[in-house]
């Protein structure tokens, strides 16, 4: 039998394979997507749709329903996890974050975006 969370377990940042990131895209889903890179790695390579996480855009984001979806990038997932994580402590309960991140994306998605 399969263990239920207990109601008192904050909820968990999910783990979104690029493909997967891609159908939720075109599903026309509402999400917010999250680019916690530099901008000069943004001129590099980005995710149509992404938007940078400066400061004005973290203000916006502290003001959503705590339910919105909202999925963070970087450039292989390890700082866009400590930023779901960052806004998990700040109550959000629908996070997820781009496993392998924008690289995972140029590989299993979109070739034409440039890897780094």
């Amino acid at each position: 039998m399969r263990k239920l969370p207990s109601p008192a377990t904050p909820p968990a940042i999910r783990q979104l394979p690029a493909p997967d990131l891609k159908a939720l895209i075109a599903s026309g889903q509402p999400i917010e997507l999250v680019d916690v890179r530099t901008e000069s790695e943004r001129e590099l390579a980005l995710i149509d749709g992404a938007r940078l996480l400066d400061t004005a855009y973290h203000d916006y984001l502290l003001d959503l329903d705590p339910d919105t979806l909202i999925v963070f990038q970087c450039h292989h997932g390890i700082r866009s996890q400590a930023a779901a994580e960052y806004f998990l402590q700040h109550g959000f309960r629908n996070l997820y974050n781009l496993a392998g991140g924008i690289e995972a994306w140029s590989r299993l998605v979109d070739a034409a975006v440039p890897r780094y």
